[in-house]
Order: structure tokens, then sequence, then C-alpha cells
């Protein structure tokens, strides 16, 4: 599989020149030449000027004629600085499932070199567009990492058993520091994808993914007489009564997972133990997303909140509220196909930024295995959507966002939580209204 996985690799194209691609880079399918550029520039802080409109071509011949155009690219597709070595040597600082997002404001700080003089408090120095060439990149053909997870802090007092092995569900990510301005719309990522056939490995890969999701509809019981008023309390246990199935639908999956025997019980707890929010919420995003939609939102239009609740909903809620939106209308428009859903989910599963892994090696190969399967079926399935994947895979951050942030609302919130968000996009989807204000919304 290694050997079929380092062909994939040399087949794709380089994001940012489309030179033949090594690997992921710092969070993106790159090529050498690019890699050694963006590591020299941020280690160097660097500031480039560009002598035309900022909106020069990017090619393997023209990629050293400005090198500003070029460090824009690779901000823009999502090259992530943090998860260069502060020392410089080769090796990734951080590893985790692809590009990074980061707002127009901070491309433009990093870009002036002004974020090089906040953090550093070192003088500003500018360079020419001669001021760099690929011959000086280094040589070092490991994949240099992506982005940090952000912070999720799982604390619960439940616990979830896996063959026999109990994990409590508490914080697992490594703690690193999210981004002040969170941008909800990603960057366009640009790269050339023609039609051809699907690899034989692939089908393969996702055809076993695909085999081991329960596609079933969940069997929760989400019916209501008409005129029945729904009480927070209902409505919570219900939710609750929902987590737990969707948790068990997890825990099944990865029994049935592909790569089972690769990894150890204890590295699948951790990882179950750290992950299953985000895993619920793609599901609930994705496969799930018409029941959702539909019988739960109709028990939830059957909740009215108090004053008192609408008055205590805090800013965290508002916030998650409007990123479930976001995020929901964002879905509806991709149409995730089961395949690019099973992808996703072992994608982000396969976190290697997670403490306590005994095997993060094996981990980062089978997450780098099915990164490239992903983008094989999705430029395969949709060769007239070449920004497909990069969009689809900018989802995860969103999600795992969410997902920290989820557990600092209060319980007692939560009802009013998801009446909002699955009646605003209700209202949306159906074209009932579709330019209603949050406070809107819980009237």
């Amino acid at each position: 599989m290694d050997s079929w996985e380092d062909e994939q690799a040399e087949q794709r194209s380089c994001l940012i020149c489309g030179d033949r691609a090594t690997g992921l880079h710092y969070g993106i399918i790159s090529c050498e030449g690019c890699k050694g550029f963006f590591k020299r520039s941020i280690c160097n802080k660097r500031v480039y000027r560009c002598s035309r409109d900022k909106n020069c071509e990017m090619s393997r011949k023209q990629r050293n004629r400005c090198q500003y155009c070029r460090l824009l690219k690779c901000l823009q597709m999502g090259m992530n600085r943090k998860a260069i070595r502060e020392d410089g040597m080769p090796g990734g600082r951080n590893k985790s499932i692809g590009p990074v997002q980061i707002s127009d404001e901070e491309i433009e700080r990093i870009m002036s070199g002004q974020e090089f003089k906040d953090d550093a408090n070192m003088p500003e120095h500018t360079w020419g567009n001669n001021g760099d060439s690929d011959h000086s990149s280094p040589g070092n053909g490991i994949s240099d990492g992506n982005q940090p997870s952000p912070v999720s802090t799982l604390s619960s007092n439940r616990s979830v058993e896996l063959n026999g092995y109990t994990a409590a569900l508490r914080e697992q990510y490594i703690g690193n520091a999210m981004a002040q301005h969170y941008q909800f719309l990603p960057h366009l990522f640009g790269y050339a994808a023609q039609p051809r056939s699907l690899y034989p490995q692939s089908h393969t890969l996702i055809s076993q993914l695909v085999a081991a999701e329960e596609l079933a509809p969940l069997g929760t019981p989400m019916l209501i007489e008409d005129g029945y008023r729904v009480t927070q309390v209902e409505l919570f246990a219900l939710l609750c009564r929902l987590a737990d199935e969707l948790l068990f639908r997890q825990i099944s999956w990865i029994k049935k997972l592909p790569f089972f025997c690769e990894l150890s019980i204890e590295d699948y707890t951790r990882l179950l133990s750290a992950t299953w929010q985000e895993l619920i919420l793609l599901a609930c995003l994705t496969v799930y997303s018409a029941q959702v939609l539909g019988d739960l939102a109709n028990v939830t239009d059957k909740y009215t909140p108090s004053d008192d609740e609408l008055q205590s909903f805090s800013e965290d809620g508002m916030e998650v509220m409007e990123k479930l939106i976001y995020l929901f209308r964002k879905f509806h428009q991709l149409k995730v196909s089961n395949e690019e859903y099973a992808c996703m989910k072992a994608i982000n599963f396969l976190n290697q930024d997670i403490r306590g892994l005994t095997n993060v090696t094996q981990l980062e190969q089978l997450n780098k295995r099915y990164w490239y399967v992903c983008q094989d079926y999705t430029e395969y399935k949709y060769p007239h959507q070449p920004k497909r994947f990069p969009e689809i895979m900018m989802c995860l951050p969103e999600i795992r966002c969410i997902a920290g942030k989820l557990v600092n609302i209060p319980l007692e919130q939560l009802p009013l939580l998801f009446k909002a968000v699955l009646h605003s996009c209700k209202s949306s989807l159906n074209n009932y209204r579709t330019s209603s204000s949050p406070c809107e919304l819980f009237y």
C-alpha cells in the first residue's frame, strides 16, 4: 500500500506552481521547491514586494520571478506556518488533517511583515524578487506537517466502552491557541483537475469505508403528536438519546474499519474519546441531515423557550449557532456523497495530535492514505468542480472548532441552541425566510 501511496503522490500536482508534488507539506500537497520556499520565507521572516499587480502567474517556470505572489499563494492555499519547527530543522512540528484557514487580514499582516515584528520584535527586512531560488531547498522528502488541531476540551464524567477498555471523555488535544477571527468562508483553492479513471486501489478502500458505515435512518423516536408542547427537559433528553445512538454507531464503525488490526485498542480508545463529538456532528451534517432537518426540527418547533432562557443565552452559544448554521448550509450546497463522508470521517478520526497515542507513525500513514483516496475520488467523480476537494477538507477544521466550543455551552442552553439552528436552516432551505436575523429565530 505504501508504494501505491508514493505513486499517487508522484502523480499529484503542486497546488502552488503545478510542479510534481512530493507529498503533504505544511498542510497541502506541494512540491519540494514550494515547501522549501515557504519554510525559508517564514523562518527568515522575509517580506517581499511585487512590482506588478500582486497577481503574478505561478508555474514551475515562473514561480521564482515573484516571491511575493508565491508566498501569497502559499498562504491562500492553506500552508500552515505554525507547522514549521522553530529550530528550522527538518520535520514538522504538528501533523493533522490538511490546510489551515486564516483571514485576509492575517495574510496581509504576514505579507507586510507586521506579524513578524509583533511576534519577535525584529526589524523588517525587504527582499527583492530575485532573492530566492529552489536550489537551496532542503532535500527532506518527509511531510512537514499540517495544521495544528484547534483546542477541544472534552470534559465529561461519561465514559465509553470499547472492547473492554474504558476511557474518560477528557481533554485530549494538544493545546494550540485558536485564531481570534475564525473565518467562515474558506479560501477558494484552485488546482487543475483533469477527467480520468479512478485508481483501482481507491475504489477498493472507499468501498471498504462505506461498508463499515451504518447508513440506516436513526432509530430514536422523534414523532410528536400535534398540539403537544415539548418542554426544555424533554428536548434535552431527546438530544441525549440521539447522541447515545450516534455514539454507539461510532463504536460499531471502528470495529468494522478496514485498518482495524493496524492500531491498538488503546489508540482507538484515545481517538474515539477525543473525536466522538466531531464524528457525531459530521454525521448530523451529512448522512443524517434529512432526519435532523426533518424529524428533529419538527420536535424543536414544538418547544418554546422562556424569557429567562432567551435572556441567559450566552455569547458562546450565539457564536456556535452562527457556525452551525453556516456549516449546515455549506454541506447542503456541497451535497457530500456517502463516499466523501466516509473519507472525511476517517481523516478526522485519524488525528495524530491527540495525546498519548502509541503508534503515531502508522496513524500518519493511514491519515495520508485516505487523504489521497478522497482527493482521487473527488477529482474523478467531479472533474468540473476542481475546488471541491479543498472546500470539503476545509469543513473539518470548522467542525473541530465547533466541537471545541460546544463544551463551553451550558447544558440547559442546548435545547435553545438546536431550536435556533434547525429553525434557521429549515426555513432557509425551504425558502421561507432567507434573511432572518438570529433574534427573530427565537420568536
